[in-house]
């Protein structure tokens, strides 16, 4: 009796193991892991100018763990622009770098590179920033500055490579890392979705889509498909339903789609609903990768389109030099993830967004409006429309009143510390980009510097900025 117990018991043991590796699938978030490492290696090498050696410690490693982030192995072709990696000796990636589009994972069916192009130039000086980064010689901004980027004993690595603050449209004060500097482009990872939102935002300024009209995807033509009534609106404030799961793990739905799919739209158009449409708020990246898909269709021409339109409606005339979007292999802006730009145009992005929508020059790129309503919260979190915010009645964002950030503002964000913070009321931006560690990447001290700089700025009070 005892001996076919323990039978019973192995076999359960084994059916729970098999059915455990069938459902997690260890293999596919090894494949994850080879890709994001190719994939972060390629643009810092090829769109950033950065040292692969330190990018793998810095950004790779932290995000796979440890200690599984020792095994990854990295090569890279000069010649070819590539990079292959090698994870646990099993899995393989490479990713290739095509000029003015940066870096794309290479499968076996990805078709041809757009033909390179060059980026946009720094603009001429207009007064935003001379060429040689700002310091201030206010020491409470200074101050903050150090509590920004200085790491302390047993406490979570921030390992910040930049911090521009914008104060009536000219840059106040400036720090970066080693390494890092005025010119050096930095991964905004979901940063990428507000600009994901300006994109939108022109083509309804234009009058080619509207916030409130179906999606329209061919994943759901079918007779009597709920995702049918999916808006652009829903998916731009993740209330699409869409059960397209995203976690800071190799095997959650939206790692695959980012890292094992060539048509990222295509995958996680398939899913399905887990939510009624509307009701409830998900985030993923799955939604704006599909949205991204349809304004790359209004828009025409695939990745070289794209980046056509980006630069004359968007790019050009907010000053956005030297920004790169990436491209997924179906020719679909990856703008869940992967703009590369300088600290400084992503401080010009802020101020486009500051300024209601205005380009320097005066011309009006975003619709009238079109910033209120991207920073309204949605379902009563503390997120708006590819923009977090402080509208609302959230727990975070009374946590980020309380703490400094004024109730008018709203930021975009990047999973590492990549954010940029707007505040009109004092007429302020302030970029933040690093590779920093959870539970909170940084935030807390960022509060602290944007009350410092507040305080400092205001009228009546004693600060000074000092150019080197």
């Amino acid at each position: 009796m005892a001996k076919r117990i323990g039978r019973w018991a192995g076999m359960v043991v084994l059916v729970a193991l098999v059915s455990a590796l069938a459902i997690y699938r260890p293999d596919r978030a090894g494949r994850v892991g080879a890709g994001m490492a190719a994939h972060n290696l390629c643009s810092a090498v090829f769109v950033a100018g950065l040292d692969p050696d330190a990018t793998l410690k810095q950004l790779v490693q932290p995000i796979i763990g440890a200690p599984l982030g020792q095994f990854v192995h990295y090569r890279v072709d000069r010649a070819e622009r590539s990079v292959e990696t090698s994870f646990l000796g099993i899995f393989h990636a490479r990713a290739d770098f095509t000029p003015g589009y940066g870096c794309r994972l290479a499968y076996a069916h990805t078709p041809p590179a757009p033909p390179p192009r060059p980026l946009l130039p720094a603009p001429v000086l207009d007064g935003f920033a001379p060429a040689a980064a700002v310091i201030s010689r206010d020491p409470a901004i200074n101050a903050a500055l150090n509590q920004v980027f200085d790491e302390h004993a047993g406490q979570p690595i921030k390992d910040v490579k930049a911090v521009v603050v914008v104060k009536n449209g000219r840059v106040i004060a400036e720090r970066y890392a080693q390494g890092f500097g005025v010119d050096t482009p930095l991964l905004s990872y979901s940063a990428a979705k507000s600009f994901t939102n300006a994109l939108l935002s022109i083509l309804v300024r234009q009058g080619r889509l509207r916030v409130d009209q179906p999606v329209g995807a061919s994943e759901w033509s079918g007779p009597g498909d709920p995702r049918a009534r999916i808006t652009i609106e829903d998916l731009l404030r993740m209330r699409s339903g869409l059960s397209v799961e995203e976690a800071d793990n190799g095997f959650s739905p939206v790692a695959r789609m980012e890292y094992l799919s060539d048509d990222m739209a295509g995958y996680a158009a398939k899913f399905p609903l887990g939510h009624p449409v509307g009701k409830e708020w998900d985030y993923t990246s799955g939604n704006t990768l599909i949205l991204d898909r349809l304004l790359g269709q209004t828009v025409g021409g695939g990745a070289a389109g794209m980046r056509s339109f980006a630069e004359r409606e968007l790019l050009k005339p907010a000053r956005l030099s030297g920004l790169t979007m990436e491209f997924d292999g179906s020719g679909v802006f990856f703008g869940s993830s992967y703009v590369y730009a300088p600290a400084r145009s992503y401080a010009r992005f802020g101020e486009l967004y500051r300024n209601d929508g205005i380009a320097p020059d005066g011309q009006r790129i975003l619709p009238e409006g079109w910033v209120e309503w991207s920073r309204r919260a949605t379902l009563g979190t503390g997120y708006g429309a590819g923009f977090w915010t402080n509208d609302g009645p959230s727990e975070s964002a009374a946590w980020r009143v309380a703490h400094g950030f004024p109730k008018d503002g709203f930021y975009a964000s990047g999973f590492l510390g990549q954010r940029i913070y707007v505040i009109p009321s004092e007429k302020l931006v302030v970029v933040r980009f690093g590779y920093s560690r959870p539970p909170d990447f940084g935030m807390e001290d960022d509060m602290a510097l944007i009350a410092a700089v507040i305080r400092a700025t205001r009228p009546g009070a004693d600060a000074t900025v000092a150019q080197r």
